[in-house]
């Protein structure tokens, strides 16, 4: 697994606060900001998040770590939500450059990112991919998104074990994520590449999403066409894995081995209750950290440390992601990206208390 090389927020100090009031006060020309902000428009982080249905993680934890680490580095910060459209993020976009933005870090949905990154470069303005990757980009700021496939392939893995299931013969189910999400066909491909190579293949594959209504009509609708037998599921997120979970649950199908992504409470929730085998956790300050980086080394012209290149020769900068089973999501609550009260409800409190769980 290649490890990202990461400055701590902290780590940003008075110089970089320094350098960027500096590009934030000089008037006239400057190579970075558009639209009428002025001098000051270099010393703006533009952001736009995606959505808040796909995950509770954009304004949960990436708002706050990015608007905390930005604010750390000297910037005036902009974060807003597309709220999962289309035309809304292009309409936040123009109103972000038209006031000026210094760098953009841009989420992207359904493709809309790259438009705005067009748009963006035309005004000189850097642009980073934070998280889901897109055309145009300057660079990609996300997690090792391969290796949270084979993580989650590792999670099957070891749920068939537990269950004494052979891979080779176990009934399989693929729930991947939304096509349009770059990162979609890289947990796939991370996840096929451990599952196939112990003799896994899917016994079903509905279209992908990130959406727990549909993840759990589209699950249904396989179980029903494989006679209700099911061993295992790959499921690409928390999110589509509590869709899987709830026709698991309304089944009486016990010891199904899921994957997920996210270590959102109620996935963590469902690996203490043994629902679900296992997450993939990716602390979200590490990225929010490393997108700040990136955007101070350009703003300064400094060299980016990279870790690998998209197929399209991106540079991508890789955080390291963390499988959470059962004994591990004492570590997700002690790092505060969850709360005890949130998991440790009334109905999980003996599993916590089981596994060492406190606030």
């Amino acid at each position: 697994m290649k490890k990202s090389s990461l400055l701590a927020v902290a780590a940003f100090s008075g110089a970089a606060a320094v350098m960027l009031a500096g590009c934030a006060g000089g008037g006239g020309g400057g190579n970075g900001g558009g639209g009428n902000g002025g001098g000051d428009a270099a010393g703006r982080a533009c952001v736009i998040l995606p959505d808040a249905a796909s995950s509770p993680r954009w304004e949960n934890f990436d708002r706050r770590y990015l608007q905390e680490g930005l604010e750390g580095a000297g910037f005036e910060v902009d974060i807003q939500n597309a709220q999962g459209d289309v035309n809304k993020f292009s309409t936040i976009a123009d109103q972000q450059l038209t006031q000026g933005c210094g760098v953009m870090l841009l989420v992207d949905y359904q493709g809309a990112a790259e438009a705005v990154a067009d748009k963006a470069k035309a005004e000189g303005i850097p642009v980073i991919a934070y998280d889901r990757p897109f055309a145009g980009a300057d660079y990609y700021v996300s997690f090792d998104n391969v290796e949270v496939g084979r993580l989650q392939g590792q999670a099957v893995l070891d749920g068939l074990a537990a269950a004494g299931k052979d891979p080779a013969t176990a009934v399989v189910v693929y729930m991947g994520g939304d096509p349009t999400d770059g990162n979609a066909a890289m947990f796939k491909e991370g996840a096929v590449e451990v599952m196939e190579a112990a003799g896994i293949k899917p016994a079903a594959e509905p279209p992908g999403v990130w959406d727990q209504r549909k993840s759990q009509t589209n699950f249904e609708q396989a179980l029903t066409s494989l006679g209700g037998r099911v061993d295992g599921v790959w499921a690409a997120n928390d999110t589509n894995a509590a869709g899987v979970i709830k026709v698991l649950q309304d089944n009486n199908l016990t010891g199904v081995a899921v994957s997920g992504q996210d270590a959102n409470a109620a996935g963590l929730q469902n690996i203490l209750l043994g629902w679900q085998t296992a997450t993939v956790y990716k602390p979200v300050a590490d990225e929010a950290a490393a997108a700040v980086d990136t955007a101070v080394a350009l703003l300064s012209g400094e060299e980016v440390s990279t870790d690998a290149e998209l197929e399209d020769g991106t540079p991508y900068i890789q955080v390291t992601p963390i499988l959470v089973g059962p004994d591990k999501v004492k570590d997700v609550i002690a790092a505060g990206d969850a709360s005890y009260d949130e998991v440790c409800t009334a109905e999980v409190k003996a599993k916590c208390d089981e596994f060492g769980v406190t606030e």
